[in-house]
């Protein structure tokens, strides 16, 4: 199993769909401006990794769930984003077509 975090590869991905640059996501999430870009460069490179709170906060300025940065498979990440991007009544309406169709399995 792969041990290392998918969290740089995610912040970057995000980070470059936003077209922000390093900097201006650090200062965004609240890092000091004269350590954003190298603080976000080390998270994208995995040198050091952020809290949750300050992930938290990255994902929301990105625009993505928190969730995201942290899957491992790409295609749960692409579900956890179009998930994020639907109405809440879209989002009840799902669970319970799946639901209902779990029921009726055979076992």
């Amino acid at each position: 199993m792969d041990r290392t975090s998918p969290l740089p590869k995610r912040l970057k991905a995000a980070r470059l769909r936003a077209k922000l640059s390093q900097r201006q996501l650090g200062i965004a999430a609240g890092i000091d401006e004269f350590s954003a870009s190298p603080r976000v460069n080390q998270y994208e490179r995995g040198k050091h990794t952020p809290d949750f709170h300050t992930a938290e906060r990255l994902a929301k300025i990105l625009g993505c769930p928190t969730a995201y940065l942290y899957t491992r498979e790409d295609d749960l990440a692409k579900l956890i984003q179009l998930w994020a991007g639907l109405p809440e009544r879209e989002r009840r309406q799902l669970l319970s077509q799946r639901r209902h169709q779990k029921g009726r399995r055979p076992r």
